[in-house]
């Protein structure tokens, strides 16, 4: 049984104060971290977009709306993020859409490097992979279950990807694989339109 502290939920950002800070930092060339680099402020002004597009045409699913309605006590989803996390700009907007479906549902956000100790607890494969949503329960804090840092479809094409990446020394070789995955995995969740988010994040939500 896992727990967490009511400081770290009372400082954690709203969905909207989330965004804020991003637009706020990139506008003065920076992004949530330490590391502001321009491959770093690339990445966050791909993200910004890719959010503004979500926060706008995210649709859910009817399959998703009857799921919710099942919601019938207060559950916090405590979200591990960082601006500049392209798979956090595919999933957050589209938590933010159902979570305003329920009033018993509350949705905070904190960064990643700023809460180390939280994210070593909820490791993936080892590695402190991001986004990581985390259920609990609102008047205990109790952790109830965790989700991400993607669907499984697109995890196994990112896994498969840093397998092949790890067969080569040859580095340049390894950045075209990385490169072609990001590619793939982006054009996977265009195509799949948030159906594998909701559908999986709703099944361990309860």
């Amino acid at each position: 049984m896992k727990f967490i502290e009511k400081s770290i939920i009372d400082n954690a950002y709203t969905y909207g104060t989330y965004r804020q800070l991003i637009d706020d930092l990139f506008a003065q060339n920076k992004t949530t971290g330490n590391d502001h680099s321009q491959a770093m402020l690339n990445y966050t002004k791909l993200n910004l977009s890719r959010m503004n597009r979500l926060d706008k045409k995210s649709r859910l699913t009817e399959e998703t709306i009857e799921q919710l309605d099942k919601i019938d006590r207060p559950v916090t989803w405590l979200v591990i993020t960082e601006g500049w996390c392209g798979d956090a700009a595919q999933i957050v907007p589209v938590l933010n859409h159902i979570a305003l479906e329920n009033e018993n549902i509350t949705l905070r956000f904190i960064l990643r490097d700023e809460n180390l100790p939280v994210i070593d607890a909820f490791l993936t494969n080892n590695a402190r992979s991001i986004p990581k949503i985390i259920v609990l329960d609102t008047e205990t804090l109790e952790v109830l279950n965790s989700w991400g840092p993607r669907p499984a479809e697109v995890q196994k094409l990112v896994m498969d990807a840093k397998a092949e990446g790890l067969k080569t020394e040859d580095l340049e070789l390894r950045k075209q694989i990385s490169t072609t995955a990001a590619e793939q995995l982006h054009l996977w969740y265009a195509r799949n339109k948030t159906k594998a988010i909701q559908q999986e994040f709703l099944k361990m939500a309860f």
